[in-house]
């Protein structure tokens, strides 16, 4: 690991999406209208994930990966959550493909997260800054989930964006 970025971001990304998460089962809880299709989207959810996670195990050349990809379809998907409104009729339509993409994505990601060098400090410390983020967000008085799946989306295209130019510039000094 030569770049701590490439030490941190992941560990930004897994403390990131556990923190959100609650804000996220709320957010789907208001737009499925029904415990069923709540469900059924949470088993699309689950499906692709496996077919996300998968897909990185059967690469053959996994030190080739486009994190960076990865990290940006998360952001864009939580923006767009944070973007949707619930007076759409083809809201549940929608719904099931950010949730079959967001999916693909975080099972994809965990398959890749395990591979690295650090996944298993990681480990330890993703559980100790989950409890203290989630005890300091138990004082915060929450307006609306889609403000924290949003400000979270934008944080994950930053961290696109930085694993983007992290790694131009080691393929740039690996050339030279």
């Amino acid at each position: 690991m030569n770049s701590k970025s490439a030490r941190y971001l992941p560990l930004v990304v897994t403390v990131g999406q556990v923190v959100i998460f609650p804000y996220y089962i709320i957010w789907l809880k208001q737009v499925s209208l029904t415990f069923t299709l709540f469900a059924w989207f949470f088993a699309a959810f689950s499906f692709a994930a496996a077919w996300g996670y998968r897909t990185f195990q059967s690469k053959k050349n996994k030190e080739r990966s486009y994190i960076f990809v990865v990290y940006a379809g998360m952001g864009m998907v939580y923006i767009l959550i944070g973007c949707t409104t619930n007076s759409y009729e083809s809201l549940p339509y929608i719904v099931l493909l950010l949730q079959v993409i967001l999916g693909l994505l975080q099972g994809y990601f965990r398959a890749w997260h395990t591979e690295q060098e650090t996944y298993h400090l990681h480990a330890v410390h993703h559980y100790l800054i989950v409890g203290f983020m989630m005890i300091g967000f138990s004082f915060l008085k929450i307006i609306s989930p889609v403000v924290f799946l949003t400000i979270f989306g934008f944080l994950l295209l930053m961290c696109s964006l930085w694993e983007f130019i992290r790694r131009e510039k080691w393929t740039l000094t690996k050339n030279v």
